[in-house]
């Protein structure tokens, strides 16, 4: 009976836990991990929930190809709680582990057995491969928040043994057979005393709601299921019902309105994006007050990277609100940055794209539709034409101005500006005013009253900034109507100064005016107004000007630049002003000086008018003969 003591002995020793030892490495990178890797501890929740997914959904691929039996469990993740042990436990029903895979995917440290996975099924070719996860050594995120991890699994395989692994994330850890278990991982964590409120239901759920809520498969919390929203970006948009759309983005913005627009698409070229975002009935951002974040979230297979990622989209489409699913993203180990900026960048572009795209198609389907959107979010395409050179060409196609052509009250595109020019215009003008009745007043207008030459009315400050940003537009250069070359016709230039009077008149009105004046000259494209001033730099406007000072900016060259004068020598006032020069100087000064502030009062360059309107009552008290 020898043999049945020497079978005991050996059934003790198999019973006892195999010892293993790390790789040299691995008390380097653990203590990487615990104390620099991830700058949030809860983040330990999305890795274990994010491989317990995983594991599930390589069952199913296993299962769909014959590789593995099918029957229950269904595959689904389960978190418990308990306060009074001071645990947490992330459960799945997925692949599972055999000793071997135990050792080689846990064991050995930056070792992705989902990555190895990801590989052999990429080597045939296989279509389901975008499927699977391939994060790296997010496992280890458990040594944050736990003093001991304890592994038990089984392998989907049939006749597969189950095993127990456990570590205090020291020099190694022990390894033990584990009978009984079903097929599946499960993941105990002994939390530390300072860890001890992730052990608290409601505190777990918020961290699993922020970061795994739309994870494939059922996941509970203490036996009551937590992802109930799905992952609607993910499935066709010809499977997703108007209903599904809303409630999806009442639950994502948390506004109770329906959107004015919402773009889902899907595409693998040139990165693999699924993408569902939404434009918002209103803005969000007041001017003046606080920029508004963007709130379009960067997901990775469903599993949350970022909730308000900086480079995602260009920060004039800050106002957007969505998801963004890139399978593409190579992620560092803490998930937490991506190390491929150029990989962002393409994001950028393709999503900034598509999105402006789909408003040029809105636009042209339902132009009036397009007229809300245009008027509550103007601001930002303006700023998007100012600092987004990449994309300026396509925000100018979307611009909408008023137009001293078209009804009132209906705005039009550049585009369609430019195909109602006439063959020998070469410019798009336009003309700042605060609105249209005071554009049409305006002496810079006469000219194309005259011509009947349509200009574009803006009444937003920034908007010269982004025409002179603009500079072109379909090859046709953009002209501000004060800096327009444009002559009146001949006809119109009867019955006024000769030149010469012109001439020596202006030079009059040079000297009299003194340093307020940078040059003094006869316009041709004045009919109704005696003078105008025009700013006298190249590109300078008015009311560019005006903008620039109201900035705080009068330091800035030419700011402060004396103007041009320009005077309608047809005017009965200019022509008036010559004989009376000759006749009573002071008088003539008078009214040359009048005239200067009337046109700087026009052109906003008159700040004080008090010394105007004095002048003005000595005018009247002479007209009356007092």
């Amino acid at each position: 009976m020898a043999w049945v003591g020497s079978l005991f002995q050996f059934r003790s020793f198999m019973s006892q836990p195999e010892q293993h030892s790390f790789q040299a490495e691995i008390q380097q990178l653990l203590s990487i991990v615990i104390h620099s890797l991830y700058t949030d501890r809860e983040v330990f929740v999305r890795e274990l929930v994010s491989n317990a997914a995983d594991a599930c959904e390589k069952l199913r691929f296993l299962q769909a190809s014959g590789q593995s039996p099918t029957g229950e469990p269904a595959p689904t993740i389960g978190l418990t709680t308990d306060e009074t042990a001071g645990t947490v436990t992330v459960a799945d029903t997925g692949v599972g582990m055999t000793r071997d895979e135990l050792v080689q995917n846990i064991g050995t440290i930056a070792h992705s057995g989902t990555k190895a996975f990801l590989k052999a099924l990429a080597e045939q070719q296989k279509p389901d491969t975008r499927l699977i996860g391939q994060f790296g050594v997010g496992f280890y995120s458990a040594f944050i928040v736990a003093k001991q991890v304890t592994v038990f699994t089984r392998s989907h395989q049939e006749s597969a043994e189950g095993w127990k692994w456990t570590s205090e994330g020291g020099n190694g850890y022990t390894l033990e057979p584990a009978p009984d278990l079903p097929r599946g991982t499960r993941v105990v964590l002994a939390l530390k005393d300072d860890a001890k409120d992730f052990a608290k239901a409601d505190a777990l759920e918020r961290i699993v709601k922020r970061y795994s809520n739309f994870v494939a498969f059922p996941l509970e919390l203490n036996g009551t299921r937590v992802n109930t929203v799905q992952a609607i970006w993910a499935r066709s948009k010809n499977d997703v019902t108007e209903e599904e759309y809303k409630e999806f983005y009442e639950y994502l913005a948390h506004d109770n309105e329906p959107p004015k627009y919402r773009l889902h698409f899907t595409t693998d070229a040139p990165i693999a994006i699924q993408a569902l975002l939404y434009v918002p009935s209103r803005s969000f951002e007041m001017p003046g007050m606080v920029r508004q974040e963007s709130e379009v979230h960067l997901y990775c297979r469903k599993v949350l990277i970022d909730s308000k990622p900086k480079a995602l989209l260009p920060e004039w489409l800050r106002f957007m609100r969505g998801v963004v699913d890139s399978e593409d993203l190579p992620l560092n180990v803490s998930r937490e940055r991506m190390q491929d900026s150029g990989l962002m960048r393409k994001l950028n572009k393709a999503l900034t794209n598509r999105f402006l795209k789909q408003l040029a198609e809105m636009a042209e389907k339902d132009p009036a539709a397009y007229d809300q959107f245009h008027a509550e979010y103007h601001r930002f395409l303006k700023e998007g034409a100012l600092s987004d050179f990449e994309h300026q060409a396509a925000i100018a196609r979307l611009l909408r101005y008023d137009s001293s052509t078209t009804e009132v009250g209906k705005k039009t595109a550049l585009a369609d500006y430019v195909k109602r020019m006439p063959d020998s215009q070469k410019e798009i003008y336009y003309l700042a005013a605060r609105d249209r009745a005071a554009a049409e007043a305006s002496p810079y207008f006469e000219v194309f009253r005259e011509r009947k030459l349509e200009v574009l009315i803006i009444e937003d400050p920034i908007d010269e900034f982004v025409m002179d940003r603009l500079r072109e537009f379909d090859g046709k250069k953009i002209v501000a109507a004060e800096k327009a070359e444009l002559e009146i016709d001949n006809a119109a230039t009867e019955g006024g100064l000769s030149n010469d009077d012109a001439v020596a008149l202006a030079s009059w009105l040079k000297t009299t005016l003194g340093e307020g004046v940078h040059e003094v000259r006869s316009s041709k494209r004045l009919v109704d107004s005696p003078v105008v001033v025009v700013e006298s730099d190249k590109f300078l406007t008015g009311s560019m000007r005006r903008t620039l000072k109201m900035m705080g900016r009068e330091a800035d060259a030419g700011l402060e630049a004396a103007p041009d004068l320009e005077l309608n020598p047809r005017h009965p006032v200019i022509v008036k002003l010559q004989q009376l020069r000759q006749s009573d100087a002071a008088l003539a000064e008078l009214v040359a000086t009048q005239l200067f502030d009337q046109a700087r009062l026009a052109a906003g360059r008159l700040d004080d008018p008090r010394s105007m309107l004095q002048r003005m009552n000595t005018l009247l008290s002479r007209i009356v003969g007092v």
